[in-house]
């Protein structure tokens, strides 16, 4: 599965993971290490560290970047923070420094 259909399926699942990446990590890389052979609850945390440094797991950084390129496509995606960043409060910001165009 690729790494936007993964976060598109978590962002479904659990929407309050929208407004949060380290949680939406997490929940993606609990997935993917009940797919590999050996790993227990009791694995000690080294051994995820080495499976992730060797690229067995989706980066953290990639994960952000298909969160953000979804939620600029299809809004129904978008959290709460999404709109207090990019909504409302950044039109009275541009007012209040006077760079509204009339």
């Amino acid at each position: 599965m690729k790494t936007k259909e993964k976060v598109k399926f978590w962002l479904n699942m659990y929407p309050d993971l929208r407004d949060n990446d380290n949680r939406l990590c997490s929940n993606i890389w609990a997935e993917e290490l009940t797919h590999i052979e050996g790993i227990t609850q009791s694995t000690p945390i080294v051994e995820f560290l080495k499976l992730y440094a060797s690229n067995k797991f989706t980066s953290a950084p990639s994960i952000k970047r298909a969160r953000a390129k979804l939620q600029e496509e299809e809004p129904k995606y978008r959290g709460k923070k999404y709109y207090l960043r990019k909504g409302t409060y950044q039109d009275k910001w541009r007012k209040d420094l006077g760079y509204e165009n009339n």
